[in-house]
């Protein structure tokens, strides 16, 4: 996968096998290649040992071990891919425009800038990156929050400087423009901005545009977004800037005075939540000044708001963060947790205990589906258990096949909600299931999934990406538990294109609308992104929840896959890199200029 052209331009590195004869790149109108050049795999492996010895030193094992793939993407690793923290060095080594020929659009774009006094010098540097645009048609209304505007003439007719007025209405502020904006003092828009902005709005009459954005604190950082994610923009508005809304979209919002310009802020992030038709341009287009925001400020608006459109979420504190709160429905509806599972004692008493005993939730069943276990004392565990009404053993005595497994539990299953849990899995939290509840019963949300730990307290999942070291995988492996993740987004719910069936939530009548688990293309691996790509495509939405927190060995019963069974694995890749190669392309949840060869948010 070629990497994305977040500030106009990329670099590549790749391996070449040493019969290649040509290389085809399938890429947009106006791609441009500017330079090619061919690297013996000694210099990048000298480059590999400067940047990253561990990685270069992982690099050499799979080369002697024959291991092609390994020692290619640990070279990749280690040369083509940065950190977050070394932004400023990847974005010297990338930044190009050249100049744009397509037709102008011609929107009349309408930003308003909120700002004291004391800010001038900056609001002076907002102006002068206005005035570079190469979108003519706009205007800027300054509107001083500590009195009477500066005397002095505006340096542009298309500036307008006044006092702060607390009684205007968004509307009166959008002045009928065709598209309305808000900049924060200092903000400086790079000068294809607002050409990028309206011509993607126009391309796809959309109700709101946005872009990514550099922040310039101690050092440059990129705050690379991901496509329209709104439970993410609710809770944390990260959204920013640019970004342009329709004028039209704003007329059907209601006339209300916005009395401060921080209320005017949180007014325009909350009022797009409602939007269905927003467009991302994964570019690097503003540069601003870092602001710390209080989102204990912020939780008010957002409840107000949730009140008055009739959500049942609301906002809430966690941790001193802020997140949207579902209520579990009255009386709560019966959950079916299905284990397959065969043999392993230590595994099976562990899981059926906690989910027992140290899970309060009023009302669930357990559904064990047994693959043939011989073990006597998991068939006394399962007698035992058997005398628990709220216990079924169903059995499947035929060749392992993880799909069917499921399969065959959600066809017994009772409840309304099937939760799909491993039996290699550990509750850490007892409100686990009624937070995967709470998601899975929203009529919008398809799969949930949860927070999984390893044994020794790091992350072992946080979502899936599609496309991850190829076909589709984890994100932040191994990372420590509280790691905030990029735009702070794993302290709370937001959207992501799969979970896996580890712990997995949906509701019945979603689960059997897209025909479960697919046994037959996905007999092991990759059946549960699969399925939540299925849901996907229906309309339904995957979540993923860092407020269920579980214990996951990862695989521990299975093992690693070895001579037939890595065969298996090989056309089960083939078979889903076939079915979702558009998704592969582009993981609407992850940023196309963020490595797919590392399992960190590292740049390419």
């Amino acid at each position: 996968m070629l990497p994305g052209l977040a500030l106009g331009a990329a670099r590549w590195l790749g391996y070449l096998p040493g019969d290649c004869q040509g290389i085809e790149i399938a890429a947009e109108p106006g791609f441009v290649l500017e330079r090619v050049g061919l690297r013996s795999s000694a210099s990048v492996f000298a480059e590999a040992l400067l940047k990253r010895p561990g990685r270069a030193a992982a690099a050499l094992r799979a080369g002697l071990a024959r291991d092609e793939r390994r020692w290619r993407d640990s070279l990749r690793g280690a040369c083509a891919v940065s950190p977050l923290a070394r932004y400023p060095a990847w974005k010297a080594s990338r930044l190009f425009r050249a100049a744009s020929t397509e037709p102008r659009s011609g929107a009349q774009i309408r930003l308003v800038l909120p700002a004291p006094f004391a800010q001038a010098d900056a609001v002076a540097r907002s102006v002068a990156s206005l005035r570079t645009q190469t979108h003519q048609d706009w205007s800027l209304h300054i509107a001083w929050t500590d009195g009477a505007p500066p005397t002095s003439p505006a340096i542009d007719g298309r500036v307008l400087s006044t006092s702060w007025n607390p009684a205007a209405t968004l509307h009166e502020l959008a002045g009928g423009a065709d598209l309305f904006g808000l900049l924060r003092s200092g903000d400086v828009l790079a000068p294809e901005a607002l050409h990028l902005l309206a011509k993607s709005r126009e391309a796809e009459a959309a109700e709101m545009v946005y872009a990514d954005e550099e922040t310039a604190g101690r050092t440059l950082r990129p705050r690379l977004k991901p496509d329209w994610s709104p439970d993410l923009a609710l809770a944390t508005g990260y959204v920013g800037a640019p970004a342009l809304i329709a004028g039209d979209f704003l007329a059907g919002l209601p006339a209300e005075p916005v009395d401060t310009p921080d209320a005017l802020a949180v007014t325009l992030d909350l009022a797009v939540g409602s939007a269905t038709r927003v467009v991302h341009i994964p570019r690097i287009l503003c540069r601003r000044e870092p602001v710390t925001a209080d989102p204990a400020a912020r939780a008010p608006h957002l409840d107000r708001h949730l009140r008055s459109t009739g959500s049942s979420a609301r906002a809430a504190l966690r941790d001193g963060r802020l997140d949207l709160q579902w209520p579990l429905p009255d009386p709560a509806p019966l959950v079916s947790i299905i284990i397959p599972s065969r043999d392993r004692l230590d595994l099976i008493a562990r899981v059926t205990e906690d989910v027992l005993e140290k899970t309060p939730y009023p009302a669930l069943e357990l559904v064990i589906v047994d693959n043939g276990s011989k073990e006597p004392a998991v068939l006394d565990l399962y007698e035992r258990l058997r005398l628990d009404p709220r216990v079924r053993i169903e059995p499947y005595p035929h060749p392992f096949n993880f799909s069917a497994l499921v399969n065959a539990g959600a066809r017994v299953a009772r409840g309304d909600v099937l939760v799909l849990l491993n039996n290699d899995v550990a509750v850490l939290r007892p409100d686990w299931l009624d937070v995967l509840v709470t998601q899975a019963v929203r009529p919008e949300v398809g799969a949930v999934g949860a927070k999984l730990l390893y044994e020794d307290g790091r992350l072992q999942h946080v979502g899936a990406v599609v496309g991850l070291g190829g076909e589709a995988g984890h994100i932040l492996r191994r990372r420590p538990a509280d790691t905030p993740g990029h735009l702070d987004r794993l302290s709370v719910a937001h959207e992501v294109s799969g979970v896996t069936a580890a712990c997995l939530a949906v509701t019945r009548e979603k689960y059997q609308a897209v025909g479960g688990f697919d046994e037959e293309t996905f007999a092991v691996d990759f059946n549960d992104i699969d399925f939540c790509l299925r849901l996907g495509a229906r309309g339904w939405k995957t979540v993923w929840t860092p407020h269920a927190v579980l214990s996951h060995l990862e695989s521990v019963s299975r093992g690693r896959p070895v001579g037939a069974a890595r065969a298996r694995f090989e056309r089960e890749a083939a078979a889903f890199t076939e079915r979702w190669r558009d998704v592969i392309r582009h993981d609407p949840f992850y940023h196309p200029a963020l490595s797919l060869t590392t399992f960190g948010e590292e740049l390419e």
